[in-house]
C-alpha cells in the first residue's frame, strides 16, 4: 500500500534530521559530555550488556521492548471472564448469575459496576432487572395457569425469573430458543411478561434450553467479553479465534497476533502505517466492490453513529434503532440521538435540525451524488498504481524467502 517513492522520501527525511542542528559537536572536544564520565572508567558500560548478563536470560528479557498489547486465546478469555465475575460477586455479595448480568449490562467493566452499584444500588437493580424479591408470590399455589399457552398445570411444570412470574417450561423453552437463534440479543433477555423487566440469566438458560442452544448462548457470552470491551478486539485473520487486549493510549496501533497476522488494532485491517485509518477505510471500501456498488452505498445507506454499521432505510419513520447488541436509537435525517428530538425539534416525527442545516447549505445531497459519480475515475487512477506496488511487494517477499 506504501509506494517506493514514499519510502525514499521517509529515508531522506531521516538523513535530514541528522544533518540539522539537533546535535552539537565541539570541533576540538570530545563527543561525550561530562555526564557520561571518562572513556577509561571501568564503572561505565554505556548501556552494553556484560558477560554476566548474557548468561542470565531474565536480564536479556528485561531489556526487550515491552509490548503495549496482550494476545488472548480462548482459555485466557474464559479465565479473565470468570475472574471478573468472581470479583464482582465477592465485592457486592451477589451470586455468580447476578454478577454476570451486571457485568454484561455494563460491558464487562468491573470498575463501572462497582461505582454505579455503590452510588445507587436501587437504580442499578431497576435498570438491569435484578429483583431482590419476587413481585408475584405463588408459593402457596399447587397449580398455575401459564400466561402464554393458558394451560393449567402443576407447579412442577413452571419456572420463573427473579420476578416470580410463572410460565410453563415448554413456553419458556420456546421463548429462550427463539431468542438465542435470533442472535447476541439473547444476552439481554427479559421476562416474557410484557410489563416486567426482570433479567433472564445464564441459570435459566442452563435449566431450560437444549444443549445446542446452551452452546450458542455460551459462545455469545464469551464473545461479548471481547466485543463489548473497549480495550479488546478479535484478530481479523480468517479462522483465528484469538483476541488482542490493547493498552488504550498507546501511539502505535500495529499488533501481531499469535497466528503471525499483523493488523491495525484501531481499524482491524492489515497494518498500514504511515497511512491513517480513515484513508485506508475509504480505500478498502472502494477496492472491495465495483464503482457502481460504491455509489449505491453512498446514496442509499448511512452508518450507525455509535457502531458504524451501514444501514439501509427502506420503510417506516425517521426513528431508527440499530440491531442488537448496539440498539442505538437515532434520527435518520440528522443522525443525532433520538432522545434529543421532541417539541424543540418540531416534534418526534419532524426533524427541524436537518431542515435548518439544509437552509444553511450545509447538506447538499445532489452535490454528494455528483461527487460520488465522478470519484470512480480518480479511484481507477490510484488503484492501478496501488496494484502495481502490491505486485512488486509480493514478488520482493517471495524473492527474499528464496
Amino acid at each position: 500500500m506504501v509506494s517506493e517513492d514514499n519510502v525514499i522520501e521517509d529515508s531522506a527525511s531521516v538523513e535530514d534530521d541528522f544533518d540539522g542542528d539537533d546535535y552539537d559537536y565541539d570541533d576540538g572536544g570530545d563527543y561525550y559530555d561530562d555526564d557520561y564520565g571518562d572513556a577509561g572508567d571501568d564503572d561505565d558500560d554505556y548501556g552494553l550488556v556484560e558477560d554476566d548478563d548474557v548468561d542470565d536470560p531474565g536480564a536479556m528479557v528485561s531489556r526487550r521492548p515491552k509490548l503495549g498489547y496482550t494476545v488472548l486465546q480462548e482459555a485466557d478469555i474464559k479465565q479473565r471472564q470468570e475472574d471478573d465475575i468472581s470479583k464482582v460477586s465477592t465485592v457486592l455479595s451477589l451470586s455468580q448469575v447476578e454478577a454476570t448480568i451486571l457485568l454484561r449490562h455494563y460491558n464487562w467493566n468491573v470498575n463501572e459496576v462497582h461505582d454505579e452499584w455503590f452510588s445507587d444500588e436501587e437504580r442499578v437493580r431497576k435498570s438491569v432487572g435484578l429483583f431482590e424479591r419476587p413481585v408475584v408470590d405463588v408459593s402457596d399455589a399447587s397449580e398455575f395457569t401459564c400466561g402464554i399457552c393458558f394451560d393449567l398445570l402443576p407447579c412442577d411444570n413452571f419456572a420463573s425469573a427473579s420476578c416470580g412470574h410463572p410460565f410453563c417450561r415448554e413456553c419458556w423453552q420456546g421463548y429462550i430458543c427463539t431468542s438465542i437463534n435470533d442472535g447476541p440479543g439473547c444476552l439481554l433477555l427479559r421476562c416474557p411478561e410484557p410489563s416486567c423487566k426482570a433479567a433472564v440469566g445464564p441459570d435459566m438458560i442452563d435449566k431450560l434450553a437444549p444443549c445446542e442452544e446452551k452452546e450458542k448462548y455460551s459462545q455469545f457470552l464469551l464473545r461479548s467479553y471481547i466485543e463489548d470491551n473497549r480495550e479488546a478486539k478479535w484478530c481479523p485473520a480468517p479462522g483465528c479465534e484469538n483476541a488482542v487486549n490493547f493498552a488504550v493510549g498507546g501511539g502505535d496501533f500495529d499488533v501481531t497476533c499469535l497466528c503471525s497476522y499483523r493488523f491495525c488494532w484501531n481499524c482491524t485491517v492489515e497494518a498500514h502505517r504511515p497511512v491513517n485509518c480513515e484513508t485506508v477505510t475509504k480505500w478498502m471500501l472502494k477496492n472491495s466492490v465495483d464503482g457502481e456498488n460504491v455509489n449505491w452505498i453512498l446514496h442509499n445507506s448511512k452508518t450507525c453513529p455509535k457502531c458504524k454499521r451501514p444501514i439501509e432505510k427502506n420503510q417506516g419513520c425517521m426513528h431508527m434503532t440499530c440491531t442488537p447488541p448496539c440498539s442505538y436509537e437515532f434520527c435518520w435525517l440528522c443522525l443525532r440521538a433520538w432522545s434529543s428530538h421532541g417539541l424543540a425539534t418540531g416534534g418526534f416525527y419532524s426533524c427541524n435540525v436537518y431542515e435548518a442545516e439544509m437552509q444553511k447549505g450545509n447538506v447538499d445531497a445532489e452535490m454528494r451524488r455528483e461527487m460520488a459519480k465522478n470519484s470512480f475515475e480518480k479511484y481507477t487512477h490510484y488503484y492501478e498504481r496501488w496494484a502495481s506496488n502490491q505486485s512488486v511487494r509480493r514478488f520482493s517477499l517471495i524473492f527474499h524467502c528464496i
